[in-house]
């Protein structure tokens, strides 16, 4: 394939993994941090104890994280259909995105947090503040870097899943290599799309391990 025909669709696709990617990222990294905050508070003897609550969530995430994510797409399709209204198409691809990376996510703050020391948490409690003031001053300060790194990891996740982005009419970056390259024999095609994957990889690898070492020098 010529460039002259290959850099429009080159740039189709990125636009097209760059838009589940960095919706994904925003979505499942919000909700992500918040089930795994709720993980780490209702754990018995922590600061907001509830078993119940600590049961649901904990079952939920070992229920999603350990599904394949292109057997996910399947088994989340009733729902995709009621919250989207399709099962295909990009919007129905990037729900089902969000929906497994906010468990993935989860379960790697719920890790980070648990290796705060617990002397600390519990200074804090004994100075009288509340659960939130501890976790906006005490949990996320202690634990920025590792949850940047963990971030970092979500985000090579996340491209990941994006690469299977046309089984469903998503397109993408996947979709382009396997259709313009490895199905037309064309291997240059598929060259370019894993030097670009790496490359955008390698970036914010070097980016995420930068913020990381800024968060533990303060």
């Amino acid at each position: 394939m010529t460039w002259d025909r290959l850099a429009p669709l080159l740039g189709e696709a990125f636009g097209q993994t760059a838009y589940m990617v960095l919706i994904t990222l925003a979505v499942g990294g919000f909700l992500g941090l918040a089930i795994g905050l709720g993980l780490y508070l209702t754990r018995p003897g922590n600061l907001l104890a509830n078993r119940l609550v600590f049961a649901v969530l904990n079952l939920a995430v070992n229920v999603v994280r350990p599904v394949p994510f292109i057997i996910f797409l399947v088994a989340l399709g009733p729902l995709t259909r009621a919250v989207i209204g399709r099962t295909i198409g990009i919007e129905a691809f990037t729900f089902a995105m969000c929906f497994m990376a906010s468990f993935v996510f989860a379960r790697l703050v719920e890790q980070n947090l648990v290796t705060i020391d617990p002397g600390v948490v519990e200074a804090a409690r004994a100075m009288g503040a509340s659960p939130f003031r501890i976790v906006r001053t005490v949990l996320v300060p202690e634990a920025l870097a590792p949850l940047i790194l963990g971030y970092t990891f979500l985000f090579v996740g996340v491209l990941d899943m994006s690469a299977i982005g046309g089984y469903l009419g998503a397109g993408g970056l996947g979709d382009l290599a396997i259709v313009h390259g490895y199905r037309q024999y064309d291997w240059a095609v598929t060259a370019v799309v894993v030097v670009i994957i790496v490359l955008i990889v390698q970036l914010v690898q070097w980016l995420g391990n930068s913020l990381a070492r800024r968060a533990l020098r303060r």
